[in-house]
């Protein structure tokens, strides 16, 4: 099997491409690595396409996967996964902000120290500080009280993986943030981290959005709901349905008490109102939620992509 497998989701970066490819290059060859380079472009409206097909005519070792449009990264990363056959996978991004000099140290901490992921901690960070570093900092502390796993920094792209974690897990709308969570759901417990050296954009700008802190605890909650009540989802709507069913029907009994000492109407209450909107809520989380959650979860076409071109051996 071949040593590593690294997959690089891109998105407009057609300037750094040249020096990221040279810079794996150059560490594998310096260690002696049998190697591949996926380069996973999201749908890029610049020249990045053209950069990978002259880069693969130089190296065999390149293999480029083109999106007819932008998916976002988890989409990117979870069909790089599905083309990997390295023994030990490597994610990285494309903005040359994460070191291949790294790469070493993760290959050896995945097949000596027996880890399953190894996750990046950009310990000494060079982007905004009201921007990104104050939001992340918050981000990881929040996601781990949540899930219970000691990382400084869940969504840094350098990561290292046992080749059977990335062809476990599955990875779909913007859920590349958590990959640790869902490796862990998986089974895969052994989670290490490695701190290593950040560097400042060199080329582009930053595809970075405010509105992807929002999207992410979102997706977090998501997460953690289907990590734990996706074989089981009538333990979560069940206990929720039931209490607020009980809600209603003590409004409900509460009212007929009334009615009997004070003989009043029972639709001139407020109780009576009360009463059915709990009822029938309790009701609609037994159904609407619990169906709604299922249908989400098994839904057939939720991780298909349009590939419009790949160089011929990329699904090899």
């Amino acid at each position: 099997m071949m040593d590593i497998s690294v997959v690089v989701p891109l998105y407009n970066e057609e300037e750094s491409l040249p020096e990221l490819t040279a810079w794996i290059d150059r560490v594998m060859q310096e260690h002696g690595f049998s190697y591949e380079v996926i380069l996973v472009d999201d749908g890029s409206t610049d020249q990045s396409w053209k950069v990978i097909q002259q880069l693969r005519e130089d190296k065999p070792q390149i293999k480029g996967i083109q999106f007819r449009r932008n998916y976002g990264k988890s989409a990117a990363l979870n069909v790089g996964f599905e083309h990997t056959s390295g023994d030990v996978v490597i994610t990285m991004d494309a903005d040359l902000q994460d070191s291949p000099d790294e790469i070493p140290t993760l290959y050896r901490m995945i097949k000596e120290d027996g880890y399953d992921l190894v996750s990046g901690w950009k310990k000494v960070r060079y982007d905004s500080k009201i921007a990104k570093n104050i939001p992340s900092k918050f981000f990881n502390w929040t996601t781990r009280k949540m899930s219970g796993i000691q990382l400084h920094d869940f969504n840094c792209g350098l990561k290292a993986y046992k080749s059977e974690v990335v062809k476990t897990i599955e990875v779909y709308g913007e859920m590349h943030r958590y990959i640790p969570v869902i490796a862990k759901w998986a089974g895969f417990n052994k989670i290490g981290e490695l701190a290593v050296h950040h560097s400042k954009r060199k080329y582009g700008t930053t595809k970075f959005g405010m509105n992807r802190f929002v999207n992410g605890y979102l997706d977090l909650m998501s997460i953690m709901f289907m990590s734990k009540f996706s074989k089981q989802p009538m333990h979560f709507f069940g206990l929720i349905g039931t209490l607020s069913f009980l809600l209603g029907m003590i409004a409900l009994i509460i009212l007929i008490v009334m009615k009997c000492l004070n003989a009043i109407y029972i639709t001139d209450s407020s109780f009576f109102y009360l009463s059915m909107f709990f009822m029938i809520l309790g009701a609609l989380l037994f159904l609407a939620g619990f169906l709604g959650e299922l249908i989400s979860r098994n839904s057939a076409n939720r991780n298909q992509y349009a590939i419009k071109e790949k160089t011929e051996d990329a699904w090899k």
